[in-house]
């Protein structure tokens, strides 16, 4: 059986490793198939697919894209695309400008909360000079001594109602889904159980999702618990989509599992590779 990783992060975005030692380690660790998904960009699929040569590993090419849904974000994996798509490039780098504005208010309002030039701090993490994230604030709040590690921090400042939050609006459901489509892809909503939604809220997310074209779901993420994958695996069958999986690795100590640790997919489900 081939063991699929389908999400996760490199410099590019907010992950520790570039795009060849992803590769590299993803090797490593016997993953057969590697989706590198970072955040609203596809700038690091050039460099993975050069340190793939002359490996077993198949890569797909992918991103992960921010979307706002009511008033939460959301993120959507696109799998299988051409990163070269002009109408995709687009969107992508329209999210990207959001990002910085986004970046900006948020060290604004961690001032506010007695904590000073969180945006400077932040700026020292990003090893992407196209792309700034929570990620990158988290690092330099650890640094500050203001919590033990980066989940300790996003519990602390950086979801909604703590200091460091502020509301953004992203790229809508819609345009996310067609910008994929576009480019050739599969659109998966990533790590479902993350979302602060009540059961009927996930349940008219999950339609709307299904209705606007969407392919899949993260049935199996790091950060679902076995009874959400055992959930996801229903809602995926009851909406007709699709099963993905991902490891969401962003590097050494930072992620909950590695490359390649993600179990097999629960029974009864269709993988989204099932075609590929």
């Amino acid at each position: 059986m081939l063991r699929y990783d389908l999400h996760c992060h490199s410099t590019y975005s907010d992950g520790l490793l570039n795009p060849t030692q992803v590769v590299r380690r993803a090797i490593e660790r016997g993953v057969d198939v590697l989706a590198l998904t970072d955040h609203d960009d596809v700038g690091g699929l050039v460099e993975a697919r050069a340190a793939i040569e002359g490996s077993s590993l198949q890569l797909i090419h992918g991103s992960e894209l921010s979307v706002s849904w009511r008033d939460i974000t959301l993120h959507v994996i696109a799998l299988g695309i051409d990163p070269a798509c002009a109408e995709l490039c687009s969107g992508l780098a329209a999210i990207r400008d959001g990002r910085t504005g986004r970046a900006h208010r948020m060290a604004e309002a961690l001032a506010a909360a007695g904590i000073p030039d969180a945006y400077a701090g932040a700026m020292k993490y990003v090893t992407s000079e196209r792309l700034i994230s929570r990620s990158h604030f988290a690092r330099f709040l650890v640094e500050m001594g203001h919590a033990h590690d980066t989940k300790d921090v996003f519990t602390k400042y950086l979801v909604s109602g703590r200091p460091g939050y502020v509301c953004h609006e992203w790229a809508s459901l819609a345009q996310a889904i067609q910008w994929i489509h576009c480019a050739g892809g599969q659109a998966v909503l990533a790590h479902p159980g993350r979302y602060k939604v009540d059961a009927r809220a996930l349940r008219e997310l999950l339609g709307e999702f299904r209705d606007l074209g969407g392919d899949g779901i993260e049935v199996l993420s790091s950060s679902h618990t076995a009874a959400q994958t055992a959930d996801f695996a229903r809602y995926a069958r009851i909406f007709g989509l699709r099963a993905s999986s991902g490891s969401d690795y962003h590097g050494p100590g930072e992620s909950w599992v590695d490359l390649g640790d993600m179990p097999p997919l629960p029974v009864g489900v269709v993988p989204i590779w099932r075609d590929w």
